[in-house]
This record gives structure tokens, sequence and C-alpha cells, in this order.
């Protein structure tokens, strides 16, 4: 007896349909599987033949051919073990099912010895798209349930046992179909607030243009002055998702099988990958593409802290995400996307021994030894950091004066969420902000006065601005004109924005 069951496998972001064909036949008693398998499939044979045995169901001693196609795509994990066992159950009668039902049906799932369901990766991103692949129903185990009834118009059958699914292929029982039960957006953040940051204005002004407008921000200062503390607290002022954004963020998650216990990502992702990652931890691979860390960061934070401490080849990656929003992952058969658009935060020492320029200590390095540190931070990278703040030691007056006027992120984000309300108006678009202006956008929106004109043909000369650094200055100066409500740009917001661009420029000094 010959059946067909339909599943499917993520390529990067996106699902591509299987087909899952069962041939039972007489011959010598075998179980073989084709379709270019990787290793996990292949082993899915003893997996299902042990979890029928265990609930009862006795293959018959016959030769079993199961083909995966279309057979030049590669396929991995172990989300085929349930088409696979239920194409079995089909093509030696256990059970009878509809050729509609069966056509408008995906199954995935892996299966555990004693026949019971276990969750799989990549579930979210199936039932997103689903409908693109024209199936109504997604059956899937009942752990990944809750992560695919984020998508509307699927009807989702959570299962936990295999005798709970031939039950219910048979009609002998009811599944109720899993809806979406928003969830009460966690407080993780809730221990972090700028209240408790002495001192910095500026660095907290710059978090706020930083969040207002999605500019990356470097930090740059001796070791215990408040870098991560600062970086820490970004989330906490930074606009919440909106749904479209949870649910990019939540296939990511998915892909990468860190949804399991979360259900849904309802905050801005904050990754701090140590500086010891690879190219590929940071930007994803495999044989198996995997997303990586600004991958994992879309829609957030990527912040790495101890910038020079990275390897010079693994900073250079980061270029092309920060312009173009997606990584390429390219492979000999196929190149495929993710999504990384993020907002970088990076913080480093001055110096190998941390204190040039800092108003305490004196640095001991030699002028050779601090160029060979600096020297990892490319040219073109840092052209890519909209931001440079210099952060100095907090002074013990600082610590101890009553402060009431500090401001707590719930007053800061007051300022940033008028400013992005200010973005999503002028782009009539929830995910549009400056820093993704492009150049006919940056003429159309970026209006100066005739002072504030002349102020930047200086600074382009003086600076030696390239294209790249003049369009991040005007679209800096923007965002501190829409954080005021103001329309047209002036002096003191060209002012400021040059403030936060001359950075670069020491730290080029400091290298010869």
């Amino acid at each position: 007896m010959h059946s067909k069951v339909f599943s499917a496998t993520n390529i990067g972001v996106d699902a591509h349909l299987v087909e899952v064909e069962v041939d039972v036949s007489f011959g010598l008693v075998n179980f073989y599987i084709v379709g270019l398998p990787d290793t996990a499939i292949k082993e899915s044979s003893k997996r299902i033949r042990t979890a029928l045995k265990n609930i009862g169901v006795s293959l018959p001693t016959k030769k079993i051919t199961v083909n995966l196609a279309p057979a030049d795509l590669k396929k991995e994990g172990t989300v085929f073990d349930l088409p696979i066992a239920v194409g079995i159950l089909l093509a030696s009668e256990w059970v009878s099912l509809d050729k509609t039902f069966l056509k408008e049906t995906l199954f995935l799932g892996e299966l555990s010895l004693d026949g019971g369901i276990r969750p799989v990766k990549g579930a979210l991103a199936i039932a997103y798209d689903a409908k693109r692949l024209k199936k109504k129903r997604l059956i899937l185990p009942k752990k990944n349930a809750a992560e695919a009834s984020l998508i509307q118009d699927i009807e989702i059958i959570g299962v936990k046992t295999l005798p709970e699914l031939i039950s219910y292929l048979r009609k002998e029982s009811v599944i109720e179909p899993t809806t979406y039960k928003p969830a009460i957006l966690s407080q993780e953040n809730s221990l972090c607030d700028f209240s408790q940051v002495k001192g910095q204005q500026q660095a907290k002004r710059a978090l706020q243009i930083a969040a207002a407008g999605r500019h990356n921000i470097l930090f740059i200062g001796p070791p215990g002055a408040g870098k991560t503390m600062l970086a820490k607290r970004l989330p906490t002022i930074m606009p919440p998702l909106t749904f479209d954004e949870m649910l990019e963020t939540s296939k990511i998650y998915s892909i990468s099988g860190k949804l399991l216990h979360k259900g849904i990502v309802q905050q801005r992702p904050f990754r701090s990958p140590h500086h010891t990652i690879s190219q590929a931890g940071l930007v994803g691979g495999g044989s198996f593409p995997q997303p990586g860390e600004i991958s994992l960061s879309h829609n957030g934070i990527l912040f790495l802290d101890e910038l020079t401490e990275f390897k010079r080849c693994t900073l250079e990656v980061l270029r092309q995400p920060l312009e173009s929003k997606t990584v390429c992952i390219a492979r000999a058969q196929q190149s495929i996307n993710f999504p990384a658009s993020f907002l970088l935060i990076a913080a480093l020492n001055p110096c190998p021994c941390g204190f040039w320029g800092d108003k305490k200590r004196t640095c001991t390095c030699a002028p050779q030894h601090i160029t060979r540190y600096l020297e990892k931070l490319s040219g073109p990278l840092l052209d890519r950091i909209d931001i440079q703040i210099n952060v100095q030691s907090v002074e013990y007056s600082t610590i101890k004066e009553h402060q009431p006027e500090i401001q707590s992120s719930a007053q800061m984000y007051k300022t940033v969420e008028s400013a992005v309300n200010i973005q999503r108006k002028r782009f009539a678009s929830d995910n549009m902000y400056n820093n993704n202006m492009t150049p006919d956008m940056i003429e159309q929106f970026c209006t100066l006065t005739e002072e504030a004109e002349n102020i930047l043909k200086k600074a382009f000369d003086i600076l030696h601005l390239s294209m790249r650094g003049y369009h991040k200055l005007l679209k800096i100066a923007r965002t501190i004109a829409d954080i005021e409500g103001v329309e047209i740009i002036d002096v003191p917001h060209i002012q400021e924005a040059l403030s936060y661009r001359c950075l670069d420029q020491t730290l080029e000094r400091q290298k010869r």
C-alpha cells in the first residue's frame, strides 16, 4: 500500500513543503528513508518502529520505503518523525483518512520511544507560511501549539501522544484547536531604571536619541564608568514591539529552538555575546544555516561589550548587516537570508589599561600599544556607528548629592514616544525610523535653516566626512529635532549632532 501526507521544513525563515510518501510492500524486511535526509532523519526509523511497538501497533513484516519529496531539497531535524509514522499507519490501514483532510493538513513532530510527541524547532515559521502552502490545518506537538496559534486562520491541533493522535484521526475523540491567548507582559526589565544612574547626562541624552531614531551608539571610557549599566537600561525606553515585530522576532527564535518556554517574544531582544564569539556565531551559519546573534537581535538590541577584544575579522562582518538590515549566508547550493534589523550598542576602553583620558588615573600605555589596541576598529565600521560618546568616571560628589531632577525610564520614554510618533506619521509606517531613511528621504525630510547649512558645510570639510557620515549626521539632527517637536533642523540640532560624531576623529589621531 502507498500513502502520502504533508509536512514542511524550514530553510532560513521560510517554510518549504515536503511530501512524505510511504510505501509498504512485499520484499526483504527493511526500512528505507530517501530524499536527502540528514542523520537525525535516518535514525527516525528506529524511533518510529519502537514508538509504534510500545503503543501496541505491530508493523507488518514487509519492506517500508519512505520518500521525502522534493528529493533534491536537503532536510534536517526530527520534524518528520510524526508524518512518517502517520504515513505508515495509513499505508498499513491502521487508520483511514479523507483525501481532502490529508491535502489540507501539515504534520510535524518528534516521537519518543514510548509514543509521546516531543516539540520541534521552527513550528511558528511553518505555521506562518501554512497559508502560502495552501494548508488549513497543522497537527503538531502540544508544546508547540501555543506559538503556532499566533497565526490566524490556521487550525492548530496540538497532540501529546501518538495514541491521542490516532484516536483523533479515527474520530473517536475530539481535540479542540488551540487559540491564541495574549500573555501578560513580563517585567524582566523592572529592576533596571535610568533613575539608578547618577550623572552621565550626556550619555543618557544620547541613548534617548538612539532609542528615538534607532541610531547605533558607541560608548568609550574607563572601566567602571557605567557603560554596561547604561546599555542595559536602553530597553526600558524603547517603544514596545508591535504585533508584526513580535511575530518576526518569534519566528527567528522558533527556528533556533529558543521559543519553547517563552510562547512569544514580547519584549525587544537584548543580546550580549561574549567577545570570544566566532563569525558563524555572530552572523549565523552551519551546514544547515541557523540564525546568529545579529538575527536573534532582530527588532532589538545587540550589545558588544569590550569591542576591541573581539577579533577584527569578526567585527568586520557587521558592516553589511548594519547597512542592509539583513544577512545573507551563501552556500554552494543556495543562499539564505536572515533578517537583522538591530540597534548596535558597543562599549570599549580607550586603551589597554583603560585610563587614557581619565580624570582620576594616569594612562600607563605606550603610544604604540594604544595604536595596536585601536587598530581593530576600522574606519568603515566606525562610520556606521552614528553616535559616539565619551563616558567619564563619576565623581564622589555626584554619587552622594541629592538629585531630585534625575529622570526615570518612564519619564525619558515619554520624549522617545513623542519622537517615534512623529516618525510614524512622517513615513506612514510603524517600523520605519530616521536611521532607515534613504538618500531621497533625507533630501525630502531634512530641511535645514541657512545658518545650520553653513555649519554643516564647514563640518563636512573640517571633519573630512564621507557621504555616509554626512547622511548619518543629518539623520541624527532630524531625530534631535523630532524630540523637540521641531520641523526645521536648526543650528542647535546640527551642533549637538556634531558633538556625537567627533570621537572617531579623536581615535584616528590617537592611532597615528
